[in-house]
């Protein structure tokens, strides 16, 4: 029995050589084997360094978790949790950043001064203040600009910047700045009204005037913003 034309075998596929006669033998070859991708590796500056990790700085107090119906607390666990899920073989280490009370600024800013954030310039010269809240011409005013808020709107932000730290009830504003017989004496919806409206005067500073769900409203004084008495 001699060989006839046999086919060249494909390295990379299965195929068979067929012999001359009434039984036919089937040689299976070999598959490709395709190598794994390399790994991917990130180098963010040189050859020489490499990335072990990240931090992901949070910017929020106690209040603000105890009004989204948490705490810290729970939050971290629960960022630990979806990172063990994700990734089961990293390590974590959580820190609460602490600040002395009532020293203003965005949260996140004072927690990565914190924690010595060195992205952070740590001689950085005091800005101009952005927004004025100017209590003896009884205006605020935003660069420069006088915003035009009404009597009512800004007898409002006095009253919650004289209580700076503290959150004020709805019914507390309505009892502050209105009297008791008042007939116009307006209810907690229309308290909202005013300072939607007010907050819509004061474009890209909105935040200093902050909601606390379920509670009422308070004043952040941020380190843009100046206070400047009667």
């Amino acid at each position: 029995m001699s060989l006839l034309n046999p086919v060249a075998p494909n390295p990379y596929q299965p195929t068979s050589t067929t012999y001359r006669g009434s039984t036919a033998r089937t040689v299976q070859q070999p598959s490709q084997i395709i190598a794994p991708a390399p790994v991917r590796r990130l180098h963010p500056v040189s050859g020489d360094v490499e990335a072990r990790g990240f931090v992901l700085y949070v910017g929020l107090d106690e209040l603000q978790a105890l009004t989204s119906g948490t705490d810290l607390t729970a939050i971290v666990k629960h960022l630990k949790k979806s990172l063990a899920e994700i990734a089961p073989d990293a390590e974590t280490h959580a820190v609460v950043a602490l600040a002395p009370a009532g020293i203003g600024g965005r949260d996140v800013d004072v927690v990565r001064r914190a924690l010595k954030d060195p992205s952070v310039v740590t001689e950085e010269k005091p800005a101009s203040p952005k927004v004025v809240i100017d209590a003896s011409r009884g205006r605020i005013t935003i660069n420069g600009q006088n915003q035009g808020l009404t009597y009512l709107e800004f007898q409002i932000v006095q009253h919650l910047v004289e209580h700076h730290g503290e959150t004020i009830s709805r019914e507390a504003l309505i009892d502050a700045l209105w009297p008791t017989l008042d007939e116009n004496r307006p209810n907690a919806r229309t308290v909202d009204v005013h300072i939607r409206r007010l907050r819509s005067k004061l474009a890209g500073h909105e935040d200093i005037i902050r909601t606390v769900r379920g509670l009422g409203y308070r004043f952040n004084k941020y380190a843009d913003v100046e206070v400047l008495d009667a």
